[in-house]
């Protein structure tokens, strides 16, 4: 006979499943953010009920791309050149560890050549997208709506614990 949910020595508690698996359990609660079914969850745990049989289903999710600037020229090789400053400044502190008597001269190499290297990548990777993408974004996967799926045995009295909750009108 095998178990859903396997024990260890050093696990007290049901294992969640290694592999992408369906949700299990009866629906006692249906929230409309993220924020409330967690917030749902917390009083079942601060009320001492099994939340290890509890999961959270984000229903109908959504890719969400949330536009932050416009992508210019100018926003490109200066991004470009301030992230190859930091990898040369980098490699150049590294160089002055390992060489002994070099002085300054390593760090202000790995810096110059961090910023023309920096932009000119970030200068080719913008110019291959030739004007299709010209802004930057920002993506989220959000849902409709969060459920709160509980197992069977505890399901009752997890809906009821809920509707206290509701009832009671608390906010964070």
């Amino acid at each position: 006979m095998t178990h859903a949910f396997s024990r260890t020595a050093f696990s007290p508690t049901p294992q969640a499943p290694q592999l992408p698996t369906m949700p299990t359990g009866w629906p006692i609660g249906s929230y409309d953010s993220y924020e409330e079914a967690q917030r749902a969850v917390d009083h079942l745990a601060d009320k001492d009920f099994p939340v290890q049989e509890v999961t959270i289903v984000g229903v109908e999710p959504l890719l969400v791309e949330r536009v932050a600037a416009r992508l210019t020229w100018g926003k490109v090789l200066s991004s470009g050149a301030m992230s190859g400053a930091w990898f040369g400044l980098f490699v150049g502190l590294l160089l002055s560890f390992f060489t002994p008597g070099a002085g300054l001269a390593p760090i202000v190499i790995g810096l110059v050549s961090g910023v023309v290297f920096g932009m000119a990548f970030a200068a080719a990777g913008y110019a291959a997208t030739r004007g299709r993408r010209d802004f930057v974004s920002h993506s989220q996967l959000v849902a409709r709506r969060y459920d709160v799926l509980c197992q069977p045995r505890n399901a009752e009295s997890g809906r009821n614990l809920l509707a206290q909750l509701a009832m009671s009108g608390q906010r964070w």
